[in-house]
């Protein structure tokens, strides 16, 4: 999939079905930018108040001018990172609490986020784990009726998807078909039209929808939904997910057999990219509740190693919350 908005000469559909409520990303507003300037500056002169730090002893400490903070601080300046992040380590604060564009986040939920950025790998994965038991919504026995594979494309979501929803007696459903079902255009399309924006909020939606509609299901996502936060934990807290790993030559040979040529098309360096892709997406597919290596291995034998390990993993969900 191309990860940016790709300017488009031809010409487009009569009617490019954009989904109700979903604008295509036009370019940034001003009015959007000068909000976002002053939430920033907002947020410098907050924190440095509760620090009961003047604007002179911040300059003194950040090595920025007081001019250049006063501007900051009125929202008018365009500051470079560099010295933003100045700023934020003389305040004592995450340069990430200053430029986060959400709209500023409670006491509370501050909190928590230092809590859990001091523990340990380990203790954050359970205290994940709790924090899902506890206020995920969806019940253990509705995750485990919703099957979410993940992986790289050339995994095999597809093959062990379908015959894993035929041994279940349950509906597959292919989140890109979805995307494209109510978007109205193929996905290509609508990266090429509308970008990588509109792309992850259709993604988000069409998960939205098969969880409102769908009590039972084996689902394969796409590839690079790991990638966005908050649709992964959506993905994670609402069905128990499967990482379908493979090595990356596994992966390429899949595709090509598959009939894709288009990963070796005038592309030298294609091996190196999809070993580049699958290393910065493991850490994020390891966060999977099970994992099914399928290297070397047929798919009958696959589906079968699947269906045993999801077995094991209803039974030790109804001891841990028996």
């Amino acid at each position: 999939m191309p990860k940016a908005t790709v300017q488009s000469r031809r010409r487009r559909p009569a009617t490019p079905a954009r989904p109700a409520g979903r604008a295509g990303p036009a370019k940034p507003a001003a009015d959007d930018l000068a909000e976002f300037l002053r939430r920033v500056g907002d947020r410098v002169r907050t924190m440095r108040s509760r620090r009961g730090m003047s604007r002179k002893l911040l300059a003194r400490h950040s090595k920025v001018s007081e001019r250049y903070l006063a501007q900051l601080e009125s929202g008018s300046g365009n500051f470079s990172i560099v010295l933003l992040r100045r700023v934020a380590h003389a305040i004592g604060v995450p340069l990430r609490e200053l430029v986060d564009e959400r709209p500023d986040r409670s006491v509370d939920s501050l909190l928590l986020t230092r809590f859990l950025d001091r523990l340990p790998p380990a203790d954050l994965a359970e205290a994940r784990d709790l924090l899902l038991a506890r206020f995920s919504g969806p019940s253990i026995d509705t995750r485990e009726e919703r099957i979410a594979l993940i992986g790289l494309r050339g995994s095999g979501k597809s093959t062990l998807g379908g015959g894993l929803a035929a041994r279940l007696d349950v509906p597959f459903i292919e989140l890109d078909r979805e995307i494209e079902r109510q978007s109205g255009i193929g996905l290509s399309q609508l990266f090429e039209l509308f970008g990588q924006e509109v792309f992850r909020r259709n993604e988000r939606t069409a998960l939205e929808a098969i969880l409102e509609r769908h009590p039972r299901f084996v689902l394969a996502t796409g590839g690079s939904l790991v990638t966005e936060p908050g649709t992964f934990e959506l993905l994670s807290s609402s069905c128990r997910t499967v990482w379908l790993k493979a090595d990356p030559e596994e992966h390429m040979r899949r595709v090509v057999e598959q009939g894709d040529l288009r990963p070796m098309a005038n592309n030298d360096r294609a091996m190196d990219d999809l070993i580049s892709i699958l290393t910065s997406r493991e850490p994020l597919y390891a966060k999977a509740d099970l994992i099914l290596d399928t290297a070397g291995k047929t798919p009958e034998r696959s589906l079968q190693e699947l269906l045993a390990l999801l077995d094991c993993s209803r039974q030790s969900a109804a001891r841990r919350y028996a």
